[in-house]
């Protein structure tokens, strides 16, 4: 069993199809045994995969600064609901109470969240499994662009290679599961933190 830290919308004025998917990863990290984290909102997606996660018997902790408590809705049905000051302690929490990450379809929030752990893994700073699902294709272009990074050499391969890509939520949690089981942790070498956009601003 893992806790699994899935970022999603928090937008209520998305495809319904999305909500549904987010409701069906809460109910396959239920049957798998998993703890949910999550930013702790009840709207949209963030709302749905907490739900059903805890219609399937899944622990969910959620994690939200209180001037977003109005704005998404805390999710006062968490068996956690920890309210903190700002966006970078809800960030550290939810990386310090997660094995791993989920990225489902998202805005800005659900891109730097996404950024910066798989960021922090091509570091070397943790080996936890980074996986994006994407079933509807909304993050196409950017798996694009993340390979046309890598064919001019801003983006080493390994680091690309750090964030996984499923089509399916099953394929997401076998390979949050998979992760797991075989940690790989990234060591870059000084140059290649230098030579690279993902290194200190220099």
């Amino acid at each position: 069993m893992a806790a699994v830290c899935v970022y999603c919308a928090s937008s209520t004025r998305i495809d319904p199809a999305y909500v549904v998917l987010a409701a069906d990863v809460g109910t396959e990290l239920a049957r798998r045994g998993h703890t949910l984290v999550s930013g702790g909102g009840d709207l949209s997606m963030m709302g749905a995969v907490a739900r059903a996660a805890r219609a399937g018997g899944a622990r969910t902790v959620g994690v939200i600064p209180a001037a977003l408590l109005e704005l998404e809705v805390g999710d006062q049905d968490a068996d956690e609901l920890l309210v903190v000051d700002d966006m970078r302690t809800r960030k550290a929490l939810m990386d310090s109470r997660s094995d791993a990450f989920l990225a489902l379809p998202g805005g800005l929030g659900t891109l730097e969240e996404l950024f910066e752990v798989w960021t922090a893994r091509t570091l070397g700073l943790h080996a936890k499994p980074v996986v994006v699902l994407d079933s509807g294709g909304l993050y196409a272009p950017l798996r694009a662009q993340v390979a046309l990074m890598v064919q001019r050499g801003f983006v080493r391969q390994v680091a690309a290679d750090a964030l996984v890509w499923a089509g399916s939520v099953p394929a997401a949690l076998d390979a949050i599961e998979a992760g797991l089981s075989e940690p790989q942790l990234l060591r870059p070498t000084p140059a290649e933190v230098l030579e690279s956009d993902e290194g200190p601003a220099h």
